[in-house]
């Protein structure tokens, strides 16, 4: 059988470095090509976790050269220069995984919350990869937006719940991430003093997941809720806790809800008890919790922020034979 020969362009993150490995042990997968900025360096000098498994040369990034010799891009690289590097593989029929936000979202919402956009028509076309919501079309798609680590447990979380809610009532949502999720680059706020025995909030009510949250509610339901949303950082390396409250408009079980929505999912688990990081590190699960006091409803869910909530949603496309 054929293998699937796979590029990754900005290998040297930590999401760069899960998706190695999971193409790495990926039965139907092979690595094609491996790209930085930079280039010239082998895989296991970038990572030396990866010394003696896998020897790979690190090239600079060469867009005819991984038209050429692949299948499928995941592009780990920051905004705006995603999308001028996926526009050209596009033009050359390569598919596209992209990592970053360049497609997450519809024209006046990126560019209110990111910058001018460089390929609108690629844009049109993307498709949002949350799997449980977009199975179908992401099989046909060639570019696919792969969704951020907030949204992903947070729209996980909230979705079953968004016909029962009242709407004239804003969603909280209280989310807590581990360091990684903030990238390699060091920063004030993820240096070791800072971060270590502490714990705080970052771009409260302003932070760029919020109108990918919210238009997403809106596309799915046609439902306009107002979105307060408030990060935090913690001093653990990955890992991330989602909490959201609503008002309910009408009387439900929570948990029946979650079980009845999340059935044929292989990768939802609905909790019984409240969910935590611990359980779900390592994973592609979503672990999500649900109860009420009222008409008050409490929502909680638990990821991996380097696994499901990042390659995972487009990647599982694949190891589910639905591309």
């Amino acid at each position: 059988m054929k293998k699937f020969k796979i590029a990754v362009i900005g290998a040297s993150g930590y999401t760069g470095l899960e998706l190695i490995k999971l193409i790495l042990n990926h039965p139907d997968f092979e690595i094609g090509y491996l790209a930085t900025t930079q280039g010239s360096e082998k895989l296991s000098k970038l990572h030396p976790a990866l010394q003696g498994v896998a020897e790979v040369d690190i090239e600079k990034v060469d867009i005819d050269e991984i038209a050429n010799s692949c299948d499928l891009a995941f592009l780990a690289l920051p905004h705006k220069t995603a999308m001028g590097v996926a526009k050209e593989l596009l033009k050359r029929g390569v598919k596209v995984v992209d990592l970053s936000a360049d497609y997450r979202l519809e024209l006046e919402a990126y560019e209110k919350a990111y910058c001018p956009h460089e390929d609108r028509e690629n844009l049109t076309h993307s498709v949002y990869g949350l799997i449980e919501l977009y199975r179908d079309k992401i099989k046909e798609a060639s570019l696919v937006a792969s969704p951020g680590c907030y949204p992903t447990a947070t729209l996980l979380g909230i979705l079953p719940f968004i016909p029962y809610l009242d709407s004239n009532i804003p969603l909280f949502i209280d989310a807590k991430s581990g360091v990684s999720g903030a990238g390699k680059k060091l920063s004030d706020t993820t240096h070791f003093v800072t971060i270590n025995e502490n714990i705080f909030s970052y771009n409260p009510l302003k932070h760029r997941h919020t109108p990918e949250i919210q238009e997403k509610i809106k596309k799915l339901f046609n439902r306009d809720f107002e979105i307060n949303f408030v990060p935090h950082l913690i001093p653990i390396t990955r890992g991330e806790l989602v909490s959201v409250y609503g008002v309910l408009k009408e009387d439900i079980e929570p948990l029946e809800v979650l079980k009845e929505f999340y059935k044929d999912e292989k990768f939802i688990r609905v909790r019984e008890k409240p969910v935590d990081v611990k359980s779900v590190a390592g994973t592609h699960f979503c672990d999500i919790f649900a109860s009420k006091n009222g008409k008050s409803l409490f929502v909680s869910s638990a990821i991996d922020n380097l696994l499901r909530g990042a390659e995972f949603s487009s990647l599982s496309c694949w190891q589910l034979n639905a591309w």
